[in-house]
């Protein structure tokens, strides 16, 4: 009996020859391995001769179970699939594709002589990407292949470029490690070069705290012996965050140490060999000579420079751009004091003034930077120096780097947290007074 196909609408052969003008113009396709999976043994023929005609490798498969097997190798990269076949039918063996761990991604057809929406859509879900009617166009199927290898080879270039990624990221997580490892490395170099936390001299006890916001920061604080009856305190804030930050605090702390008083900017050598401290101002207007002719940094600092006298018990200080230290009387009143100048490195015609306080046997006198008191409460409202002259005066009964660290706890209890945004620094001075023998 000889059967007869089907008419087939206008539309559709008008579509089918459109389809076969654009294969006749189409580049030479680009060779792909593809599985022809089929039982029947003409379709299958004809499919895989096609498919060497066009030069792809063309994969002959009648049974779906070892058609799972032929793709778990990622050279398949594009299927044409039979509807209906013992054992499975192709959309099962769709979503069994795609429930395949594979790092590439296969270009599913169906062949099909269903039509209807229902048909299509249940296909669709199962993971097919796109379908053909039988019987099969020849140049439909080569339009169909080019365009499934467009697909395929965009997919290929995304994983490449994902692999590559990935190989980026590693060698950035790489870089990322040493650096964290050399940050390290400068937090503990930038901790050494802080003073021992705690100094006693002759009427006067210094303590120490620094914390920084980041691996290393910008603040730094310290002390310097002048002679037997005089210390040096100092307490800086540079500007910014980071490296360049402390690499200049570091700089200035240096110009203000002990190890070499004869490199420390702030005192002088008398003739008779001794040493003498500079008044605060002019040691701070050198300063700002250094940084504005030799640095040329944009930086900038805050500073506090003083010098005790134990005998007398009177700081005299210049507080450039620094907050106003914290005096906390014996009597439990707090006073600020100070007369604010300039930051240094700012401006070359910077003035700086000098003020004094006295101390009497029990006053402590408290330098800090302004992480402590902008530091700001969950709701955002900062400590201010109310905030901070009443911790001051919660925690009289504590000394030294006990006092110290009960203000970082009441910080932290305030902030509601231990990572402060800022730089927290601070020297507390606590005059004792000389002994008089009796």
């Amino acid at each position: 009996m000889i059967q007869v196909e089907p008419k087939m609408p206008t539309s559709r052969r008008r579509e089918r020859s459109m389809l076969s003008e654009l294969a006749a113009t189409r580049v030479p396709d680009r060779a792909e391995h593809v599985l022809v999976l089929d039982d029947s043994l003409a379709q299958r023929s004809m499919m895989c001769a096609l498919l060497r005609k066009w030069g792809h490798t063309a994969v002959p498969c009648d049974c779906p179970d070892v058609a799972l097997r032929l793709m778990e190798d990622p050279a398949i990269t594009m299927v044409l699939s039979d509807w209906m076949m013992p054992g499975m039918t192709g959309p099962e063996f769709c979503r069994q594709v795609r429930a395949m761990v594979r790092t590439d991604y296969p270009y599913l057809i169906l062949l099909t002589s269903k039509s209807d929406a229902a048909a299509l859509t249940e296909g669709l879900e199962a993971g097919a990407d796109d379908f053909l009617t039988k019987p099969v166009n020849p140049p439909e199927l080569r339009a169909r292949l080019q365009a499934g290898a467009r697909v395929v080879a965009m997919q290929r270039e995304a994983v490449n470029n994902n692999r590559n990624l990935r190989t980026a990221l590693a060698e950035i997580q790489s870089l990322y490690d040493a650096i964290d490892n050399d940050l390290n490395e400068a937090r503990w170099l930038q901790q050494s070069l802080l003073r021992e936390p705690y100094r006693p001299f002759a009427a006067a006890d210094v303590s120490l705290m620094l914390k920084a916001a980041g691996h290393v920061g910008g603040d730094m604080v310290g002390y310097f012996p002048v002679s037997a009856h005089v210390a040096g305190l100092f307490a800086l804030d540079v500007s910014g965050h980071g490296v360049t930050s402390a690499m200049i605090a570091a700089r200035i702390a240096g110009m203000l140490s002990d190890k070499s008083p004869d490199q420390n900017i702030a005192i002088m050598r008398r003739d008779d060999g001794s040493f003498a401290a500079l008044p605060p101002d002019m040691a701070a207007w050198r300063l700002n000579a250094l940084m504005l002719q030799e640095l040329q940094t944009d930086r900038y600092f805050t500073l506090f420079l003083g010098f005790l006298n134990m005998k007398t018990g009177i700081v005299r200080f210049v507080q450039a751009g620094h907050p106003h230290p914290i005096v906390l009387r014996v009597d439990g009143t707090t006073e600020l004091v100070g007369i604010p100048s300039m930051p240094v490195g700012l401006l070359a015609e910077a003035s700086y003034t000098c003020a004094e306080v006295k101390l009497s046997p029990g006053d402590r006198m408290l330098i800090y930077s302004d992480g402590l008191t902008e530091c700001p409460a969950p709701d955002g409202t900062a400590l201010e120096e109310e905030g901070l002259a009443s911790m001051m005066q919660a925690n009289v009964a504590l000394k030294g780097r006990a006092y110290l660290a009960a203000l970082e706890d009441g910080l932290s209890a305030f902030t509601g947290t231990d990572d402060f945004p800022d730089d927290v620094s601070a020297v507390l001075l606590e005059y004792r007074g000389i002994s008089r023998p009796a």
